[in-house]
């Protein structure tokens, strides 16, 4: 071709100027390729070109055996040559070796290789048994082994060796010769021992090898097929040909049970399942009812008045509740060193034991009796077993709480928190809270002061609100599990109390100085006389002084009467200085003799039942007082409150547990401090003994 001919640098072949120069074979060897000229000017249409001229590749070689093709003819997909089981390559036609052993049949032309199908293994598996038995007649190799017959690199083979030895190689059209494959198979037949078989192409016998993908995809196969057992690849096989839907039907059932096992809080063994013939479209199967009926009886504790299992939202409900409720109960059978006998736990409680009764009745063994008599019901313990839930979510890592609403206060926020805990029964030795209950006492105690001061990080007018409070949680929890530790903590921050009263025998937001002219308050009075109280029941030291000064500051912010209470000196007594005042009383000293007791418990009972809108602090003193008090009083109080804490606590979301404050002072304290006080409110009826009766659990 002209080198100044227009051409694309990609199509430069190599060829010769003339194309008579071209290489012509030889007219007198038969079935040897002719080659085609054709003019370029040319308008005549283009003449039939050979196979081996248009690039297609060669046709298998076609048994020449009457038996043969009576035995494999059928299908024609397998054929035997000697040792050797052939196919017919799917792109290029050419005949393929067929590893049975890996289920492969590679190409030596295009390197192509495909799996066996079941058809193509039953039928290359009963010719190898019809070749054991002499039944197949052998054909010669359609592909010239490397041991055959000497051939020069010059030298041409006659036709019947092409046609009947290796099918002719058409050259490739444009592109440089492939680089040389040589497929090495050394199958270990049983019953033969090894034999090895080379496949080569001879035009390129001193070129280096190159892995095909063949049998790079082979000898992967054999060494899975070495790793994993029959059993293994059918399995494996057996999840490829899966369908795609099927398999995600499977796991999606499968993340389902997983998911329903997690959500469940532990088995229920009375959970009674009833065959029902009445038909039931949204319920039916196969023309029966499965249906999940819960009776009465099923559940601990008193369900609320009105409750009405027949409708399926109340059931559920109350279901759910139940077991929430069983959270905070221990197994009256359980043996544990950290608790006392439950004998003597008992005689407690009736006033005829030995061990202080203040706060025996916070044992989780005797939860359900406590709860049963005293007015609780399924949705109180559930409600109080959530808010505790609650907060344990809402502890820091250090172990103390923050309070959430406008004060500042870690110590209010860490004391108020403990407390339901310790008033259910949980302590750092006891209960399924212990890390809990531990953290929080922890972070108390290494932020005491050495003078017993408390006060940590409070501002405003929480100091001694904090100091209070923490020190009844000290006392509380020194008092229920005899913990030495606590000891000289607890008695530090009642010196503390004792110091910081002031001359008129109350109490303010800072400890009385002697250069203070500020008066105490009947709330600050409230927290500090709680404490003291609870010292005297872990038998803790506190001057009997501390107690009747005390009672002269109650003295002089009472009514005329003495039945209501104010905040301070001078100012009119309201409804929740009152249930504070009357609770005061009532633990140092009055009785139900006193016409003042029942005087403002009846006019709190006229005139300031808890609502859904109630006052969080008003309803934690007021039902302490009113369970003290019992009576006709007590039940339509317990009535009332129970109603309203357990309809206005959160039910759903992130919150879900706690109390949301109502307003006023409660918004100081946050979200901590109202669900902190609704639970202490709601656990009521095992928190503090009833002080005027006894309860007999024999």
């Amino acid at each position: 071709m002209p080198s100044n001919f227009p051409h694309d640098s990609r199509a430069l072949f190599g060829f010769p100027e003339r194309l008579d120069e071209l290489p012509m074979a030889d007219a007198n060897r038969a079935g040897a390729p002719k080659v085609a000229f054709v003019d370029l000017h040319s308008q005549a249409p283009l003449p039939d070109l050979p196979e081996a001229a248009r690039g297609v590749a060669p046709r298998p070689p076609q048994p020449n055996s009457a038996a043969h093709a009576t035995r494999v003819g059928e299908t024609g997909r397998v054929w035997l040559n000697g040792d050797v089981l052939m196919c017919a390559c799917p792109d290029c036609a050419a005949p393929m070796s067929i590893r049975l052993w890996l289920m492969v049949a590679d190409c030596w032309l295009c390197g192509t290789s495909i799996e066996l199908d079941e058809e193509m293994e039953r039928e290359a598996r009963q010719l190898l048994a019809e070749r054991n038995a002499g039944e197949v007649p052998q054909e010669p190799s359609p592909v010239p082994a490397a041991n055959g017959p000497t051939q020069g690199q010059g030298e041409r083979r006659s036709p019947a060796a092409t046609s009947e030895e290796s099918p002719p190689q058409p050259e490739p059209q444009g592109e440089r010769p492939p680089e040389p494959r040589r497929t090495e198979v050394k199958p270990t037949p049983p019953a033969r021992g090894p034999r090895e078989t080379t496949i080569a192409n001879p035009a390129f016998e001193q070129q280096p090898r190159r892995r095909t993908a063949a049998e790079t995809l082979a000898q992967r196969r054999l060494r899975e097929n070495a790793a994993e057992g029959t059993f293994s690849r059918r399995l494996r096989r057996a999840f490829d040909d899966t369908p795609a839907w099927l398999v995600s039907v499977i796991f999606h059932l499968i993340l389902l049970t997983l998911l329903g096992l997690l959500y469940l809080p532990y088995e229920r063994d009375d959970l009674i399942l009833t065959l029902s013939p009445v038909v039931n479209p949204a319920r039916q199967e196969g023309g029966v009812v499965i249906e999940e009926q819960i009776a009465e009886g099923d559940f601990d504790l008193p369900l609320p008045t009105g409750a009405d299992l027949s409708v399926n939202g109340q059931r559920e409900a109350l279901f759910r509740a139940d077991q929430d409720a069983r959270e905070l109960r221990i197994d009256p059978e359980t043996v544990d060193a950290q608790m006392a006998d439950l004998r003597e736990v008992k005689r407690a409680i009736s006033g005829t034991g030995g061990l202080s009764g203040t706060f025996a009745a916070r044992d989780p063994r005797i939860r359900v009796e406590m709860v049963k008599k005293e007015g609780g019901t399924t949705l109180t313990e559930a409600a109080v077993a959530r808010a505790l839930r609650w907060l344990a979510k809402k502890q820091q890592r250090d172990g103390r709480w923050s309070l959430d609403g406008g004060t500042r206060s870690d110590s209010a926020a860490t004391s108020l928190a403990l407390m339901p805990f310790l008033g259910a029964g949980q302590t750092h030795l006891v209960g399924r809270y212990q890390n809990t209950v531990s953290g929080g006492l922890k972070w108390l105690v290494e932020n005491q002061k050495s003078d017993g001061d408390m006060r940590t990080n409070s501002s405003g007018n929480a100091g001694m609100y904090a100091h209070g409070q923490s020190a009844i949680v000290l006392c509380e929890a020194f008092m229920l599990t005899g913990d030495e530790k606590l000891r000289e903590p607890a008695q530090k921050a009642i010196d503390f109390i004792v110091k910081a009263q002031y001359r008129d025998g109350g109490w303010r937001y800072a400890p009385y100085r002697e250069d203070s002219r500020a008066r105490g308050d009947t709330s600050v009075v409230g927290w500090q006389l709680m404490a003291l109280q609870s010292a005297r029941a872990a038998k803790l030291e506190v001057p009997s002084t501390t107690f009747e000064r005390a009672g002269q500051f109650l003295d002089t912010v009472q009514s005329h009467d003495g039945s209501r209470y104010a905040y301070t000196r001078g100012q009119g007594p309201t409804h929740v200085m009152t249930a504070e005042g009357l609770l005061c009383r009532m633990y140092m000293g009055w009785t139900l003799n006193d016409p003042q007791i029942r005087q403002g418990i009846r006019w709190l009972s006229a005139e300031h039942l808890p609502n859904r809108s109630l006052n969080i602090y008003y309803c934690y003193y007021a039902t302490q007082a009113f369970h003290h008090f019992g009576g006709s009083e007590w039940k339509r109080w317990n009535g009332a409150m129970r109603d309203a804490l357990v309809h206005s606590q959160v039910k759903t979301g992130r919150d879900a547990g706690s109390w949301q404050h109502a307003g006023g002072h409660d918004r100081a304290g946050g979200r901590i401090y109202a669900t902190a006080l609704s639970a202490c409110t709601l656990e009521v009826y095992y928190r503090h003994l009833p002080i005027f009766r006894q309860i007999d659990l024999e």
